[in-house]
């Protein structure tokens, strides 16, 4: 057990020994469930506790048996809510581990990642299963929120990217959006978009579900999703051959002033779209949209 180090004084001191016995309750069948909601509960509350759980023994093994005991309740569907809710308290210790600075490489180096995705896998629509979906991308997501181009690297050489365009036609709106802000940081990286776009297939697979989406937000509408499908749609038009095929598969929403007139309020999301439809050569329509006389970027050359 290694110590806590940034508590000081007697109440902190008190703190610590209570947190000291909560991670050592993760190993203790009986307390278990107990240490994983008290734990989940105050993890914004200590900035180093991360390491913490990553160095302590057998902390992390026992937050994996948490993961890896309900892979049979997957299909077919049995899962609980109750027993939903105390794996994404596990999940919750782990995506605290993948944001720190200091273990996040720990993390990919285990390979932990994979442990989540027979979650991402599973196309059940009961909230149990919503609600382990969408802990899992959570995990994912913070691990890509910082642009570390070892995370994706890492990613590319698993099966996320098709995971992600799963739970991007099938998940709720909000797992659609945390799905789609992960490929977004995809393509944001350069290795990221030559993967994407070194196959047709590859660029057609997200093209066609992006697509799919914006359909959909003709009856939903969505501005938190709709910027994330814009800014993907705008990395892709940095490359050439996805420039090309945008020219005929830009969806027509997209160039509709009334489907995204309710983007007036965001005005970088506007300028995104803006130079989406440049770079499709759709100037007309990008003149809707934003005021500003935007030429087509460079493209990348990847």
């Amino acid at each position: 057990m290694v110590c806590i180090l940034w508590f000081h004084g007697p109440q902190c001191r008190d703190v610590s020994l209570r947190l000291d016995q909560l991670v050592l309750d993760l190993t203790n069948p009986v307390k278990k469930e107990t240490a994983l909601l008290e734990l989940s509960k105050k993890r914004e509350s200590f900035p180093e506790l991360a390491p913490y759980l990553w160095h302590s023994f057998g902390t992390v093994a026992a937050l994996l048996q948490e993961i890896v005991v309900i892979y049979p309740l997957l299909q077919p569907p049995q899962l609980t809510s109750s027993g939903s809710n105390r794996v994404c308290n596990a999940l919750a210790l782990l995506q605290c581990v993948a944001s720190h600075p200091e273990t996040r490489t720990l993390f990919l180096e285990a390979n932990i990642p994979l442990f989540l995705y027979p979650f991402l896998n599973s196309t059940s629509k009961a909230r149990p299963f919503e609600y382990l979906r969408l802990t899992s991308l959570g995990v994912i997501g913070a691990l890509v929120k910082v642009d570390d181009p070892a995370v994706i690297s890492f990613l590319l050489n698993t099966e996320i990217i098709p995971l992600c365009l799963r739970t991007m036609e099938t998940g709720s709106e909000l797992s659609k959006t945390v799905a789609t802000f992960i490929v977004q940081k995809i393509l944001l990286d350069e290795e990221g978009l030559a993967y994407i776009c070194a196959t047709a297939e590859r660029f057609f697979a997200v093209g066609t579900v992006l697509s799919s989406m914006v359909e959909g937000l003709v009856e939903a509408p969505s501005v938190r999703l709709l910027k994330h499908i814009v800014r993907c749609y705008l990395r892709l038009s940095d490359n050439r051959c996805a420039r090309d095929a945008l020219r005929a598969c830009t969806p027509e929403p997209l160039r509709s002033p009334a489907f995204t007139a309710c983007l007036r309020d965001d005005a970088v999301t506007c300028r995104w779209l803006a130079q989406l439809l440049v770079n499709a050569g759709f100037f007309a329509d990008a003149r809707e949209v934003c005021a500003e006389n935007l030429q087509p970027s460079p493209l990348l050359q990847l």
